[in-house]
């Protein structure tokens, strides 16, 4: 099987939190650009199955026994946006699928696994990529072009957040409800169950595909999905949520970014109860001039939800890459910023003068809704050390007594 043991390209510097780690991949299609996909939280390389095929016209990867010279199996024509010019590869992260599964949450962060793509990178003997991320994913990717911009082509984020705060999703009774039975889920069909509303959109998932609708087809394709990979260990769902959580992108890195000139398209599903568009917009503020913001009618999984949308901004970011559209040409942002609030609320006031002012109400209401999610938070991780501390706690059997 395909793995590249990371510490083989990397020095001493960098090897810390490797371990021996191999991370598992596949590679589809061929050609000279290069595209590395980098999916989300408890995620495995094929879930980028919809984009693979959009980007090459296969989803056969390359090492497949009955794959012909040019990586396609029978009857696939290859026909890929840039005329079968695109090879892809997407990966395991460390904690799930067949990659290694450290058992310590500090050798999950964001920088530890972007250093992982970097190193697959080089495995490939890739100098420069496009790089794609979808949520923990784009995290990583952040990351990545941070630390060797010089090799990064084009950055596509879906359902990106700031980690850290931003992780906690919208709260409302629904939302504390899937949370609740994510937590409680310990087979393939709880899990699949809790992961259609996690990813989709109810309008989505309850339209009809002939008889059935597609959250009854959808159901029966998740459950064989996780019931084949298996359900993620606890070191990995630990480890990887550590890396969300401590998750941090500053001013520096950012900068580094926004200055190295390739084009950003920050992609995201309007109706995301997990990741919220809001920090997106800000995320891609930060990031102008280079930055599109492209906002699609769907939930969290939005490159399954709105895959022909999703595909044509993918390639359109790779068209003008390669065509070297001016990152002034390419951005659709002005220079007001955004925040989570400001759906209802203006955030800006105008004084007696006629200048703009921050308002006051609207920063007190943005620490309010941050303190929030941060009690959001701890409750949920009480909850679940409670359920796991209940389970340690064995019955203590109290024999009759003897007179």
């Amino acid at each position: 099987m395909p793995f590249c043991r990371v510490g083989h390209y990397q020095n001493a510097g960098d090897a810390g939190g490797n371990n021996g780690i191999g991370i598992y991949y596949r590679t589809y299609g061929h050609g000279p650009i290069k595209v590395l996909l980098i999916i989300g939280l408890a995620g495995t390389h094929d879930s980028w199955g919809p984009q693979i095929r959009g980007l090459t016209g296969t989803e056969r990867p390359n090492d497949d026994d009955d794959s012909g010279a040019d990586g396609r199996g029978p009857g696939e024509d290859g026909d890929g946006g840039c005329n079968g010019a695109i090879e892809v590869c997407a990966f395991d992260n460390r904690g799930m699928g067949q990659s290694f599964v450290p058992t310590k949450k500090s050798e999950y962060t964001t920088k530890i696994m972007a250093k992982d793509a970097i190193a697959l990178m080089d495995h490939l003997g890739w100098r420069k990529a496009h790089i794609f991320g979808h949520s923990m994913g784009a995290m990583i990717a952040c990351k990545l072009a941070a630390t060797v911009p010089d090799r990064v082509l084009s950055l596509a984020l879906l359902n990106v957040t700031g980690g850290g705060f931003e992780c906690f999703p919208k709260l409302d009774r629904k939302t504390l409800s899937i949370a609740i039975r994510f937590l409680k889920a310990k087979t393939p069909e709880q899990r699949a169950a809790v992961d259609l509303d996690t990813h989709y959109t109810e309008e989505y998932l309850e339209e009809f595909i002939g008889p059935n609708t597609r959250r009854d087809i959808l159901y029966q394709e998740y459950v064989k999905g996780i019931s084949s990979t298996g359900m993620q260990s606890n070191h990995g769902f630990e480890g990887q949520i550590n890396a969300c959580w401590t998750h941090k992108m500053t001013k520096a890195e950012l900068e580094l970014i926004r200055t190295a000139g390739f084009l950003i398209s920050v992609i995201h599903g309007r109706y995301d109860i997990i990741a919220q568009i809001c920090h997106a917009r800000r995320l891609a503020e930060k990031l102008q001039p280079c930055a599109k913001m492209i906002e699609l009618h769907g939930g969290h999984l939005v490159s399954h939800e709105r895959t022909a949308e999703v595909n044509q901004a993918l390639l359109e970011l790779i068209n003008a890459s390669e065509t070297k559209i001016s990152p002034h040409d390419w951005t659709n942002l002005t220079k007001e910023t955004s925040g989570c609030l400001v759906t209802w609320m203006s955030r800006r006031r105008t004084d007696a003068d006629g200048e703009s002012s921050p308002c006051f109400l609207f920063s007190i209401l943005e620490k309010l809704h941050l303190c929030i999610m941060y009690l959001f938070g701890l409750f949920m991780l009480a909850l679940e050390h409670g359920r796991r501390a209940l389970r340690r706690i064995k019955p203590v059997r109290v024999g009759a007594s003897v007179k």
